[in-house]
């Protein structure tokens, strides 16, 4: 089938076979939708964006390789006109204060994604943000939790490290300061990340300063 002139180019990414078969040959019945890759790799999903500027990039938040936020971080700060919807199983409150501070577009659950995507697309397409209210208000939930105990719970080697990420360091830099490895490091980083559903230093740093201000309003 010959798309329309105004069909939306559309980027797909899930690691999920199932799903992410069905959503393309979904979107690609429908006439509307240029679906330029349908992929099961972040590495590729932003590998192809760079290359290609889909007008919309729908994007599995969880991904093995690299995930949708790191994606729609680096489309953030690269200023790429690609507007990016974000599909996932659940989603904590934390990352999703995070994809809307980011700039997300839309937010769908993976249980509603086959009835509700293309919807969302057309929403999108017109300049409309897709962000159920129920899923916003989680995410405001999820940005006021207690940072204190969240740090708090990072053992003491972690919470050293989050410090010096606080302050700027790279991953060499820490490993010098602490006698060990860049690789240990993002080990640790990547622990870190893990317990507080993160997956930025420049998120943990801002919850670090967060953290470091409420010890203090403490003591």
């Amino acid at each position: 089938m010959n798309m329309p002139a105004s069909a939306c180019r559309v980027l797909v990414a899930d690691d999920h076979p199932l799903l992410l078969r069905g959503l393309a040959d979904m979107l690609r019945g429908t006439g509307e939708v240029d679906l330029i890759e349908a992929t099961g790799s972040g590495t590729r999903a932003l590998a192809v964006i760079r290359e290609k500027r889909p007008e919309v990039a729908v994007l599995d938040v969880s991904m093995p390789d690299v995930g949708g936020i790191a994606i729609l971080r680096a489309i953030s700060e690269a200023g790429w006109p690609v507007r990016v919807i974000f599909l996932s199983a659940t989603m904590s409150g934390r990352q999703i204060a995070e994809a809307i501070a980011l700039g997300v577009w839309g937010l769908l659950l993976k249980d509603y994604a086959a009835n509700s995507l293309l919807d969302c697309l057309r929403e999108v397409v017109s300049g409309r943000k897709w962000l159920p209210e129920d899923l916003v208000a989680k995410g405001r939930r999820g940005g006021g939790v207690d940072i204190a105990s969240d740090i708090g719970n990072l053992t003491p080697r972690e919470r050293e490290i989050s410090a010096l990420v606080c302050r700027g360091f790279s991953n060499k830099a820490i490993g010098g300061m602490l006698g060990s490895t860049e690789g240990t490091v993002s080990i640790h980083l990547h622990n870190i990340y893990r317990k507080l559903d993160i997956s930025s230093r420049t998120t943990l740093a801002t919850l670090f300063v967060k953290y470091q201000a409420q010890r203090s309003e403490q003591e």
